[in-house]
């Protein structure tokens, strides 16, 4: 026999939500109610990671960074789906085992296209 959600069972979650967006709501209300309003040429000025900007904002740079963060989410994401695969591990039994050996050749192969294009190469 299967349990029955009913709404009554998602309550605590919806009070944790409602509580969690009050104190947001609250908590940037307050700062700009009760936060001081002095507007000086030092805090108007542009900052970025403690250096002066200097120069055009629309620079062109490399897209390796971009790429690299990319893949970091790609291959981010593969431990995402391993977890619940992990967790069911005896449930799915062999077939559970065929489909992610798929799942992990393919980012392999994926992983291998990206050694052979010298993405991760910096030089």
């Amino acid at each position: 026999m299967q349990a029955q959600s009913t709404s009554i069972d998602f309550l605590p979650i919806i009070f944790q939500v409602i509580v969690a967006l009050g104190f947001v709501v609250l908590t940037l209300v307050a700062t700009h109610v009760l936060g001081p309003k002095r507007k000086t040429a030092d805090k108007l000025e542009t900052f970025e990671a403690g250096i002066k900007s200097v120069g055009n904002a629309r620079q062109p740079f490399s897209i390796k960074y971009f790429v690299v963060a990319i893949l970091f989410v790609l291959f981010d994401v593969e431990v995402i789906f391993m977890y619940p695969w992990a967790v069911n591990f005896r449930a799915l039994k062999m077939d559970g085992m065929i489909e992610m050996f798929i799942f992990m050749g393919t980012l392999l192969l994926g992983f291998i296209y990206v050694i052979k294009k010298k993405v991760l190469d910096w030089n």
